[in-house]
């Protein structure tokens, strides 16, 4: 069995869980973040993209139903011992499943949470669930629920994290090893990926992000490969991921040389950097972190520039992306606490002249403040 942690955090992990249920006033709750999944038992697929859900009783019963190819999977990767299996057909509609199910457990006339916030819930198959719980059972949005205790990491998960971090400095070596002018960027993706995986490291929840030229102004993966001009510019953004745990970065690489521009864009996104790592500490809301790359940017005539956010938290998160709650936007009032880990990007593009900066990396809160998980500075590096 492929547990990544003693089954007796995973087991604390549940109780913590079911005294939320309890504070809620729910009887049980319906799990279709696979994030949740692989946080309570160890369940580790990419199953979610079909209909599978996870339910935890305050009782502590836990049972899933999925697919036939998920079930080994349940098996290998999770301490999840009742695995119901739904069988394919033009009409098969598995949330009847799911509530017979339910009626086993005594659910019937019980209020139950739900993840409707969850990339393995289309709203097709959450129409199903409604359906087919309605009358049945009171459901209550708890897309949070799990998530909100996610976000303080373990001893544990601090380690993966730090590992995780260790393969995107390995990463960013590779890039440096790679960018120059005339080379392809097709080979720089092949570097980064191939040292997170030569380093024991997964595929990331969602795709690196390389652009040369005006494509270093985007801060999205899109399909195509291009070569780098003698006089450009990169922006790259990846992440270490081991075991589903991530330690993102970013970075801006100015080819052929620094324009004076990139360097004062740079000068500014550092300031932005620092002035939102004293804002990062304990007993602070996340919103002030924002606030402080405002500042620092719109005080340096940037704000056409910026962005609405700058940053997130990082942790364990399956595809479609890495992002994880809480974010980093103006007024958001989650407190920060020790043990959360967030990745602060201090995105600058520069639409009018063409030029971007973005300098980016993942810190854990500690007691007093915070600390890197990179090795590497942010010190301006052209190639």
């Amino acid at each position: 069995m492929a547990l990544h942690f003693e089954r007796a955090e995973l087991a604390q992990r549940r109780a913590n869980t079911i005294a939320r249920l309890e504070a809620a006033g729910l009887d049980g709750l319906l799990m279709f973040r696979q994030e949740s999944m692989f946080y309570l038992t160890g369940y580790d697929t990419f199953g979610y993209v079909f209909f599978q859900c996870l339910y935890l009783g305050v009782d502590g019963t836990v049972a899933l139903i999925t697919r036939a190819p998920d079930l080994r999977q349940a098996r290998h990767t999770s301490d999840i011992n009742d695995i119901r299996i739904w069988v394919d057909g033009p009409d098969v509609n598995p949330a009847l499943q799911l509530r017979d199910m339910l009626a086993e457990f005594g659910m019937a006339n019980k209020k139950l949470g739900v993840e409707y916030d969850a990339y393995g819930l289309t709203a097709a198959n959450g129409k199903k669930l409604d359906g087919a719980l309605d009358g049945f059972c009171t459901l209550w949005d708890a897309s949070r629920l799990v998530s909100e205790l996610r976000v303080v990491k373990s001893p544990a998960e601090l380690t993966y994290i730090r590992r995780a971090g260790e393969l995107a400095d390995d990463a960013w070596d590779a890039a440096l090893n790679t960018v120059h002018g005339g080379a392809f960027e097709g080979d720089i993706l092949a570097a980064m990926q191939g040292a997170v995986f030569a380093g024991g490291g997964d595929y990331p929840g969602n795709e690196f992000i390389i652009g040369a030229g005006q494509d270093a102004l985007l801060c999205r993966y899109f399909s195509g490969r291009k070569h780098i001009a003698e006089k450009d510019q990169i922006t790259l953004e990846w992440a270490g991921a081991y075991r589903h745990y991530h330690a993102a970065m970013m970075r801006t690489i100015p080819v052929g040389g620094a324009t004076p521009r990139h360097i004062e864009m740079h000068k500014i996104a550092t300031a932005a950097m620092q002035a939102c790592r004293s804002a990062l500490k304990p007993g602070e809301p996340v919103g002030a972190v924002f606030d402080a790359y405002a500042r620092v940017c719109d005080d340096n005539n940037m704000f056409n520039h910026r962005l609405n956010a700058c940053g997130y938290s990082m942790g364990t998160t399956f595809a479609p992306n890495w992002m994880d709650w809480p974010m980093f936007y103006h007024a958001n009032p989650v407190i920060v606490q020790p043990g959360m880990v967030f990745f602060l990007h201090m995105i600058l593009m520069d639409s009018e002249t063409g030029f971007a900066m973005c300098p980016g990396h993942s810190v854990i809160v500690t007691d007093n403040g915070n600390e890197a998980v990179s090795r590497h500075t942010l010190d301006l590096i052209s190639r």
